[in-house]
């Protein structure tokens, strides 16, 4: 079992980066703008700026059942499938995909380790409907499973 590949280096920059800036954000969010204090904060008439801790997964699902110690350990299980994946990948479209996956689920497995929950703060919505509360984890976890979907599209047409 390979557990570093040749585009192992790109993949560790991009989960470094959703790491990175998702826990800046949210140490920013928590600490100095003080959005517990402050929300809502009206951006636009669909999208608030709002703290919601997230004690389950995505859209709220074992928020009630699942300890943070087992959704804590499923993270890193499922992360170190994706770090052994990303160490056999040959198209930088993957390892990039990857990356981001890894950083979006490492970062919000750390908010559940430091405060027993994930921090949410992005909150859209038009008249009575509400979109879920998410974070910018969450959003390179998407744009990572959404660069694999494109990837497994464009597989061994030359792109």
């Amino acid at each position: 079992m390979r557990l570093w590949g040749a585009l192992s280096v790109l993949g560790l920059v991009f989960a470094a980066l959703s790491f990175g800036v998702d826990q800046t954000f949210k140490w920013w969010m928590l600490h100095v703008f003080d959005i517990e204090a402050r929300q809502p904060v009206v951006l636009l008439p669909v999208f608030d700026l709002v703290l919601a801790w997230n004690q389950g997964v995505s859209y709220g699902w074992l928020s009630g059942g699942a300890s943070q110690g087992l959704l804590i350990t499923m993270a890193l299980a499922i992360s170190a499938g994706m770090w052994i994946w990303l160490a056999k990948v040959s198209r930088p479209v993957t390892a990039a995909g990857i990356g981001f996956i890894l950083g979006g689920a490492l970062a919000n497995a750390f908010d559940r380790a430091v405060y027993g929950a994930v921090a949410d703060f992005f909150s859209f919505h038009v008249g009575n409907f509400n979109w879920y509360i998410f974070n910018l984890a969450d959003v390179a976890i998407v744009a990572g499973v959404g660069l694999l979907v494109y990837e497994s599209f464009t597989e061994g047409r030359g792109s």
